[in-house]
């Protein structure tokens, strides 16, 4: 088992390839779109921020932007898009407590063994009615399925590490629930990459903006509970 700090410090290098297009350009607006709300005009933390695609994207429209991450490769790439980064543990956050108003976290705590340390930390840090949006791997879709059972998929770096050489979990939502300290309340779910097996049908010319159309759809539906990404927003208390 490798641990995440080597496996992204590895990954960074190319990261942000293709980044800008077909599947991933999706996934990214669609977190963004789930998080910007609680964004505008507040004191944000990215928790896993990587090279600062997401960040980048808060910036404009929140008070301040802060991330924060375990990997100086990554971290590297961050500090170019002129953000202000810091390196550290989700689980061990740099940060006084009751720093910021919001506090979002993708693609990273499906990585993170110690989960509840790391949610508790994330409440540790924020005023009291801020949010937080979380985004973990739902073990109830087609996306779980297909890279458990049919086609364990590669995660990254340089074709050498995939996602069996991490730490790498999948919860039901009611694990998820099960994950929250006290003093973080659910507000709601919202589900990303609902009807799709693949990332293949977004990226082919002329198809790509249909299928993402339809995904876009169900997001807006109860079928938002099967997405392949669940994000859950929290209060704190």
């Amino acid at each position: 088992m490798t641990d995440n700090r080597t496996y992204y410090d590895s990954f960074s290098t190319h990261y942000d390839v293709g980044r800008g297009r077909g599947y991933h350009r999706f996934l990214d607006e669609a977190e963004f779109s789930v998080a910007a709300p609680m964004c505008a005009g507040k004191d944000v933390l990215e928790v896993g921020c990587g090279t600062g695609l997401i960040l980048e994207r808060l910036a404009p429209m929140a008070r301040t932007a802060t991330g924060v991450d375990l990997s100086p490769g990554m971290l590297e790439r961050a500090r170019e898009r002129g953000l202000e980064v810091h390196e550290g543990n989700a689980t061990e956050l740099p940060f006084e407590d009751a720093t910021f108003d919001t506090v979002v976290c993708f693609k990273v705590i499906a990585h993170v063994e110690d989960v509840q340390t790391a949610l508790m930390e994330m409440a540790r840090v924020l005023r009291p009615g801020g949010h937080v949006v979380c985004e973990f791997y739902n073990s109830k879709s087609l996306r779980a399925w297909v890279k458990n059972r049919v086609k364990p998929g590669s995660i990254g770096a340089d074709g050498v590490l995939d996602e069996g050489d991490v730490y790498l979990r999948y919860d039901t939502a009611d694990a998820i629930l099960s994950y929250l300290p006290d003093n973080l309340e659910l507000v709601r779910w919202d589900g990303i990459r609902i009807i799709s097996p693949a990332a293949a049908p977004f990226n082919v010319p002329g198809f790509g903006w249909l299928w993402e159309g339809l995904e876009r759809m169900a997001m807006n539906t109860s079928l938002r509970r099967w997405g392949g990404f669940l994000l859950v927003t929290l209060r704190r208390t």
